[in-house]
């Protein structure tokens, strides 16, 4: 992160407290996508020992996202009205119960029941964390600190998936599931513990100048709202801008792909390359350090062509476009029967997905300054309907003997996603306030 220029005002030099915010958020990160994914890395054995077809898997796999999608409103209002230091622990230690349990009751009912739970504790993590950006950084640092703490979702996965497919191999699946719900719970404490608003902090008076003067809204918290309910004025802000339904949709095929890997690319290792756990989970991580690598590329290069003095416009929306065309990629791996070319194309896929994955750094530029939780809150209930609807396709399309319908399928929408920001989003600036 670098130094944003400040007037002279003889305020001594700013602390880095925010620095430690975004290691907060990076971490918080990569347990809620740890919680999200260890049922694909569980998904093979589970299958076997439940006897499930393939469209069972799918609506398995897609249970955790009916209740995700379905509470990003409501997870919106209370994140525009309930500090992050209280919503974040309590939907922490809820989500990581539900996905212990997964662990305890194994039959097929429950693990639908327990991953649609996890699914609406998770809800609202994206959009406080979308407001935490916009609180604690200043807009020419905003784009690298999203593109930190959104680094915990594809790093956590290189990881950590190897460790937990050994686990299972080692122990039995049962234990995926258990061992993610405790780390989650533990880590509720210390979030609590650690977290603070800019003014309530050990940040200096010269940082919180340095944010505010920057464009973080530094009071964002401390506001009393006048209203306890969302107006059809609001409604209409988040639903009726050309801008905003360009991100919304844009947001919807890009997170396609990402769940493609959240779900069925184990299974796809398992069951169509023919590899076992282990050797599935070492190869399973090699796309995710490759999202790793073109997420924080995206942040670092976003921020740079802000200082260099390039448009908002350009600079936050050439990543994402430039990501989704490297992510139609993907459907090159239909051509061949090589498992060392697959891995190659779906790497540099998910590269593309992680160059991509700056969206929130528009939710941050482009949503109405009172209605940055319900803007992220309808962003992440649109965006995340892929969860539902990827899983059950692609579990509907592909055949015991294929998996290119897919791989065409996400290509598709691929394409439509980078039309989306190509023609509905348009000049970067902030959707007015109905109250304005």
């Amino acid at each position: 992160m670098t130094r944003t220029s400040l007037p002279r005002t003889g305020l001594p030099q700013p602390s880095r407290f925010r620095v430690l915010i975004a290691v907060l958020m990076f971490i918080t990160v990569v347990i809620n996508y740890l919680d999200r994914s260890n049922l694909s890395i569980a998904a093979p054995a589970i299958a076997g020992e439940l006897d499930l077809t393939k469209a069972q898997q799918g609506l398995l796999l897609s249970a955790f996202g009916w209740t995700y999608a379905a509470v990003q409103l409501p997870g919106g209002w209370l994140v525009d009205r309930v500090p992050p230091r209280v919503l974040y622990p309590v939907c922490l230690i809820l989500w990581s119960l539900a996905t212990a349990f997964m662990g305890v009751f194994g039959g097929f009912v429950a693990l639908i029941v327990l991953r649609l739970l996890v699914g609406t504790f998770e809800a609202p993590a994206y959009p406080i964390n979308s407001k935490i950006a916009t609180v604690w950084f200043p807009e020419r640092e905003r784009a690298t600190a999203i593109g930190f703490y959104t680094s915990g979702q594809f790093i956590g996965l290189a990881l950590l998936t190897p460790v937990l497919s050994w686990l299972q191999a080692a122990v039995s699946w049962h234990w995926v599931f258990i061992t993610t719900g405790l780390v989650g719970i533990v880590w509720a404490v210390l979030w609590y513990a650690l977290y603070r608003s800019p003014r309530d902090s050990r940040a200096n008076d010269a940082e919180v100048e340095l944010i505010r003067a920057g464009g973080g809204l530094v009071d964002l918290t401390r506001e009393r709202r006048q209203r306890a309910r969302i107006t059809r004025a609001d409604l209409a802000a988040v639903l009726g801008s050309r801008k905003l339904w360009g991100i919304y949709l844009g947001q919807f095929c890009l997170t396609s792909t990402l769940w493609f890997f959240l779900t069925w690319f184990p299974t796809y290792l398992v069951d169509y390359r023919h590899l076992d756990y282990l050797k599935s989970g070492f190869l399973a991580s090699l796309p995710f350090i490759a999202a790793l690598i073109g997420v924080l590329a995206a942040g670092v290069l976003s921020d740079f062509l802000v200082r260099r003095g390039a448009s908002l416009g350009a600079a936050r929306k050439g990543p994402i476009i430039a990501g989704l065309l490297l992510s139609t990629l993907m459907v090159c791996a239909s051509f061949t029967d090589s498992t060392a070319l697959v891995i190659v194309f779906l790497s540099v896929a998910f590269f593309g997905n992680g160059l991509a994955s700056i969206t929130w750094s528009l939710v941050s530029a482009l949503a109405p300054r009172r209605l940055l939780g319900l803007t992220g809150g309808m962003f992440n209930f649109i965006g995340n309907l892929s969860s539902i609807a990827t899983p059950i396709v692609i579990g509907l399309v592909v055949t015991d003997e294929s998996f290119a319908p897919g791989f065409a399928y996400m290509t598709v929408i691929t394409v439509l996603g980078i039309l989306s920001y190509v023609f509905l989003v348009g000049r970067v600036s902030r959707v007015p306030d109905p109250e304005d």
